[in-house]
Parts: C-alpha cells; structure tokens; sequence
C-alpha cells in the first residue's frame, strides 16, 4: 500500500520513468503518511494509436467516480 500505476505515451526514456517513480514516491510518502517500503510504482507504456480505447475509455470514462483529476481533452470528441 499504496500501489500506483501510471500509464503513457511510449517513448521515455528509462531515466526519466526512474525520475518520475521516484518524484511519486517521495509525493506518496510525504502526502499519504507511510513508509517508501510501502509504496510502489508501475509504468505501463501506450502506442498513442490504442490510448483511446486501451486507456481513456476503460480508466477514464468509465471510472470517472475514482477519478480526482480528470483530463482536459476528449479524443472521441
């Protein structure tokens, strides 16, 4: 606990997904009160071409309830 996914675009390079997991885990820690032992962070890389159908519409619009920043953009719009 806690267990944080994020998904992207491909094309990272492995030293900034490494920054990026570190910059959240150290925000996990000091926000959410607990230990970094506890925290992990997985990274799971989209073509742009599947975002919307891999991504927008099962974890954005069809969890909207969950969500506590929501995006700015539609692409089925």
């Amino acid at each position: 606990m806690p267990h944080v996914i994020v998904k992207m675009y491909t094309g990272r390079t492995e030293d900034q997904k490494n920054q990026l997991a570190e910059a959240i885990t150290r925000d996990v820690v000091e926000i959410a009160k607990c230990e970094e032992k506890s925290v992990s962070v997985a990274i799971e890389e989209v073509d742009p071409s599947q975002w919307p159908e891999k991504v927008y519409r099962p974890d954005i619009l069809n969890n909207e309830a969950n969500l506590y920043k929501k995006p700015g953009y539609n692409p089925f719009k």
